[in-house]
């Protein structure tokens, strides 16, 4: 499980946010975090007890915020709030999202302004720990006044009710809090909505989707090395002096990695090259660049959310002040990620037209038509690249943004929502398809490489290579491609393929 992770408000990374979600990291929540949330709590129930209006205390929400509780009411109404809230649909959500997203909320509530008891985020905690996770429906949020149906369904489990998953098995969660020795919740005022008015789960979401892009982005370097040595490259577009001259820190990244893992190679010192390449091979550092550019930016935005108080009212009981106002919108999230998924598409289209140029015995430089050993009765790989083809299609059509299409709810009192939940729900497809892309090249790049002996390659594209070898043989005659397609993706995803790079190149 590694090392606690402990929150008190501030300096959550999303690698520890990782750790606990994807890893199952204990988390400890600081002492003078504790200190705060029970300050704010006191501040609150003063406030309380003086029958004072309070947003979502007092009050309802939504539409009905100007509707005041009585005592009997507020107490009642906190319970309510979340069976009301609770309005998702479809399957569960991964059981990492969800934990990622209590992580957050948790590391919210170290600041000491959202006025829920201690007890409960004691109780956040503690799911965390005892490894009990909500069932989530993977839909119903959009994005602003929070992931309310969402962040509902852990309130839920909090409160003895709905289901959770247990040990890799879906109970209910009175059984799970049972089987853990724990105490379900008994809402008191405030504290279901401490529990569901904030952007969580998107932004638990982002942050697990940007960690792994990381890995994408290496590996998309060292297949894009495989191709261009398969392809004889004309390697002068890597030179660093090109990418300091223009100032794009990703771009010289891209271009450092290439030229790392073509170090040594026995292809690019063939004499027969281009002056210039086409735009796929020459272009990948300014293009693939741009992605991680785009990456850095968006990982500023989600360490930023993931280490401010997003909620709604805020208390700030030294000031005696509730503050009202809308820290709940997931908008600072939503668009860096669109502009992260618009990425992932247009470096997907880039391997794609690598892909190609393998495959056209036009554009592959000797290379046999489609890689195969036999043309015309071998077919190859040219229905490989119909799958890639249709994999960058849906990237395409998951481009079109989320965080442009509100739609007003609780009769237009909340008239802009943010939408950003489908934002980090499209990413994580596009990077699914992205990786089943990468797959496709890795194979074809192979089946070149092995076709381009007795030269070598570079040392780090020969360890890539020899990796993928270890799971998908040489193609010598047609076989069932769909299991090498999948394959190759498992050990993408697994970690395994960059582990083998990176025990002869470090990458970055």
């Amino acid at each position: 499980m590694g090392e606690s992770i402990t929150l008190k408000g501030k300096g959550l990374e999303i690698e520890s946010l990782v750790a606990v979600a994807r890893n199952g990291a204990p988390v400890v929540v600081a002492d003078e975090a504790w200190t705060r949330i029970s300050s704010c709590r006191s501040f609150v129930e003063r406030r309380i007890a003086n029958h004072e209006p309070m947003y979502g205390i007092t009050t309802g929400i939504g539409e009905f915020s100007e509707t005041l509780l009585t005592p009997e009411q507020t107490l009642e109404f906190q319970k309510l709030l979340i069976y009301s809230h609770t309005a998702g649909i479809g399957d569960p959500l991964p059981v990492e999202v969800v934990r990622g997203a209590i992580c957050s909320r948790i590391n919210v509530h170290c600041h000491g302004h959202s006025g829920g008891r201690a007890r409960v985020t004691e109780a956040m905690v503690d799911l965390l720990n005892h490894h009990i996770t909500p069932v989530v429906c993977e839909k119903g949020s959009v994005g602003a006044c929070g992931d309310l149906s969402p962040m509902g369904q852990v309130a839920l489990t909090l409160m003895g009710e709905g289901e959770a998953f247990l040990d890799g098995k879906r109970i209910s969660s009175s059984d799970a809090l049972k089987a853990r020795g724990l105490s379900p919740l008994t809402l008191q005022p405030r504290d279901g909505l401490c529990i569901i008015n904030g952007s969580n789960m998107l932004t638990a979401w982002a942050a697990l989707l940007l960690h792994d892009i990381s890995d994408w982005l290496k590996v998309h370097d060292t297949l894009a090395a495989m191709t261009l040595e398969s392809l004889k490259a004309n390697m002068v577009p890597y030179d660093e002096r090109l990418h300091t001259l223009r100032g794009f820190s990703g771009s010289g990244i891209t271009a450092r990695n290439i030229l790392a893992l073509t170090e040594g190679s026995e292809i690019l010192s063939l004499p027969e090259k281009k002056v210039q390449d086409a735009y796929s091979m020459r272009s990948t550092p300014q293009v693939v660049g741009t992605l991680r550019d785009a990456v850095s930016y968006a990982r500023s935005q989600v360490e930023t959310e993931l280490n401010g108080v997003g909620d709604n009212p805020l208390f700030l009981p030294k000031e005696d002040t509730i503050l009202t106002g809308a820290n709940f919108q997931g908008s600072p999230v939503a668009l860096p990620m669109e502009m992260v998924g618009v990425g992932l598409s247009m470096c997907s289209v880039l391997s794609e037209r690598r892909l190609n140029r393998l495959l056209n015995p036009a554009l592959s430089v000797g290379l046999p038509p489609f890689l195969a050993k036999k043309p015309g009765l071998h077919s190859g790989l040219m229905l490989s690249q119909y799958t890639a083809g249709a994999l960058v299609a849906e990237n395409r059509i998951l481009s079109h943004p989320a965080a442009n299409q509100s739609i007003p709810a609780a009769a237009d009192q909340e008239d802009f929502v943010s939408m950003g939940f489908t934002t980090s729900q499209k990413t994580a497809q596009m990077l699914e398809n992205a990786w089943g892309i990468l797959a496709i090249e890795a194979i074809a790049a192979a089946q070149a490489l092995d076709l381009r002996a007795p030269h070598k390659p570079g040392y780090g594209v020969e360890a890539a290579r020899l990796a993928v070898r270890s799971v998908v043989p040489k193609l010598e005659e047609d076989r069932p491609l769909h299991n090498d397609h999948n394959g190759m993706k498992s050990m993408l995803l697994s970690g395994s393929f960059l582990t083998q790079v990176e025990r002869v190149v470090s990458l970055h």
